[in-house]
């Protein structure tokens, strides 16, 4: 069957659904979604298929694909009084910043302070909006704080709808294409990041179908920095489909190589993580200039991935391929991480990959989702997989980061605490405020370097996405913590000499493994000092400087900026702090395989040092007496 009678065939299905009276224009597969638009000439139709939203969540489930309306260009009221009527009806409590737009698609982009009174109570205002102007209303929540990516982001979105829209068009015709082969055979290739942290990368196959979950970097060897592309089963020109499950780099900063070699298929990820993605490999893209190395990719190729990302809400099934449907979940490891569930076939087979994980709930996120409809087979990370890998719990570390910084205060000294940009930096801005604000520490200048303000700045614009307890804060109590006087940003290379001069201090800068940027200055600037402190609160991959420091070497080589190579001695103290890691210990990740719903057959692990994969996956199968299997990178699983 050709892709224009599959296509066909859904037009029939969809229009013996609907009632007679709604007549229909065109349908069109966007990407995954089936658009159905409005022939516009029958108002009774059309206000029954607005006023009856439940007609097309039926339709759907029927169909099991997304279904969206769309109506003719004709019947749309005019921008200029559809942005009036809109502010009217909502009124100006509802803090309406900007109203956008998108004449390919049909929608009214309204961003506000307080979405809520926009959409109305059951959806009330929305439906009001599409009856009255034919517009499909979107709301989106006007940031705190400003974001330059976001703001990025919509800019380049804005000028390129047509582009995106024939993107869309391209997609879905590849994604809604007819299945040729009957029987099911599914393989998965570890690209990279087994029995290793860094490059995240697999390959899952089907006769039909070829998906890539995750595409990252290794971030601690330059040796084995990409993924294994050159292996004969993976094909740029077959790919579906790429998968992010969250924005660390070591998962999505290769991403825009692919485009850059000619993949124009679609990105999946949740939008904090396409946006918190485009910010850091813009960052990778600037520092290996600065560094005087060649970037593999360009920013221009960052834009092409933006424009062919398609953000995904949680829980939210969608086809990505003509065997295959996709479901992100939470993981709870950073803003927006997901864990990736791919259902095969018609109920054939399900796969899910954890990413990386946290089934603990933290000041920040609530903890990694545990059910699923199916599952068959499970991929679970093994950063802490170890038996030695006892991380004591969060109370613990709070209390001891409380115990070095009032120390470290007290002899005169400063605290530098080497971060991710995104995650561990946000998880500490709401507890250093607390800590101050309660009393519990000394009011002295926290300082924030390097992306984590813009980072912070992305979490202020997806609250939907954060703990129940801190969205409680932000939304209803107006106690925002990322918006707190405490924190002072710091952009340039003076400004940091001059903290480095000053009084006893805190300071959150960036990289977090040492590996480069603002952390590693001020570690040069403050290592001599035996009154401050280093303190570790992630995990620091093998081969990085941070580990090394870890493994108890006290001296490091430092590039100056014109060059010269110096030999730097350690007389700060060193801390590990390991309860503020965004994965999960040996003893969650065992507690989340108790409790997974329903169990898989067979576990296998990754992300994690050899010893460590190998070691889970022995415990998995001798405590949990499950099938299990830690594959090494290059090695092809059959999975059914």
């Amino acid at each position: 069957m050709s892709y224009q009678r599959e296509l066909q065939k859904i037009r029939e299905e969809i229009k013996d659904y609907l009632p007679d009276e709604i007549q229909i224009q065109k349908i069109e597969f966007e990407g995954p979604e089936v658009a159905v638009y409005s022939a516009g000439n029958s108002g009774d139709g059309d206000s029954e298929l607005i006023g009856h939203s439940d007609i097309l969540k039926e339709l759907a489930k029927k169909m099991r694909k997304r279904v969206v309306i769309r109506w003719n260009v004709d019947k749309r009221m005019d921008p200029a009084d559809t942005e009036k009527y809109i502010k009217n009806l909502v009124g100006e409590e509802a803090e309406i910043s900007g109203i956008e737009f998108d004449h390919t698609r049909g929608e009214v982009i309204i961003e506000s302070g307080k979405p809520g009174i926009v959409i109305g109570k059951k959806g009330v205002n929305l439906k009001e909006i599409r009856a009255n102007t034919f517009w499909q209303p979107r709301t989106i929540r006007t940031p705190p704080l400003d974001s330059r990516t976001i703001q990025l982001i919509r800019g380049m979105l804005a000028k390129e709808r047509q582009t995106q829209k024939d993107i869309l068009l391209r997609i879905g015709k590849r994604i809604h294409r007819p299945v040729v082969f009957k029987d099911l055979t599914i393989r998965m290739t570890s690209l990279g990041g087994f029995r290793e942290v860094g490059r995240s990368c697999i390959l899952m196959q089907t006769k039909d179908s070829n998906i890539l979950i995750d595409c990252g970097l290794n971030v601690g060897n330059p040796h084995d920095r990409f993924p294994h592309f050159d292996v004969p089963e993976f094909s740029i020109r077959d790919l579906d489909a790429v998968i992010i499950s969250h924005s660390h780099l070591d998962h999505c900063g290769l991403v825009p190589f692919l485009y850059k070699y000619g993949y124009r298929g679609p990105t999946y990820s949740t939008l904090p993580t396409r946006n918190l993605s485009t910010m850091l490999q813009l960052d990778f893209v600037q520092i290996c200039e600065k560094e005087g190395t060649t970037p593999p990719y360009s920013k221009r190729d960052v834009k092409t991935t933006v424009l062919h990302t398609i953000p995904l809400s949680w829980g939210k099934v969608t086809d990505i391929a003509p065997d295959i449907k996709l479901t992100l979940h939470n993981s709870g490891h950073i803003l927006g991480s997901s864990m990736v569930h791919l259902h095969f076939g018609k109920g054939g087979y399900n796969f899910v990959y954890t990413g990386d994980f946290k089934f603990q709930k933290t000041r920040l996120l609530e903890r990694a989702n545990i059910k699923f409809p199916r599952v068959e087979s499970l991929l679970v990370e093994s950063t802490y997989g170890g038996p030695q890998d006892r991380i004591p719990s969060r109370r613990e570390s709070e209390q001891e980061l409380r115990q070095i910084v009032n120390a470290t205060i007290k002899r005169g000294g400063k605290v530098l605490i080497p971060v991710l940009a995104v995650g561990r930096a946000q998880e500490l801005i709401i507890v250093l405020e607390e800590f101050i604000s309660k009393g519990m520490i000394e009011q002295v200048p926290v300082f924030l370097d390097g992306l984590i303000s813009e980072a912070t700045a992305i979490h202020t614009a997806n609250p939907d996405y954060l703990s129940s307890d801190l969205r409680e804060k932000i939304l209803h109590q107006g106690k925002n913590p990322f918006l707190s006087d405490f924190f002072t940003t710091v952009n340039t290379h003076e400004e940091r000499l001059d903290v480095q001069k000053g009084g006893p201090c805190i300071i959150l800068a960036t990289s977090g493994m040492l590996i480069g940027g603002p952390s590693v200055q001020y570690l040069r600037g403050l290592a001599d000092d035996e009154n401050s402190s280093l303190i570790f609160v992630s995990y620091q991959v093998s081969g990085t400087l941070g580990n090394r420091i870890q493994r108890g070497f006290r001296e490091f080589q430092y590039v100056d900026a014109k060059g010269r190579t110096q030999l730097v001695k350690m007389n700060l103290k060193v801390f590990t702090l390991e309860a503020f890691s965004g994965h999960s210990s040996r003893s969650q990740i065992s507690q989340f395989l108790r409790r997974i719903q329903p169990r898989p057959k067979l576990i296998m692990t990754n992300h994690g040092e050899e010893s460590k994969c190998i070691s889970l996956s022995t415990m998995i199968h001798k405590k949990l007496r499950k099938s299990t299997k830690s594959p090494k990178n290059l090695e092809t699983v059959l999975l059914k």
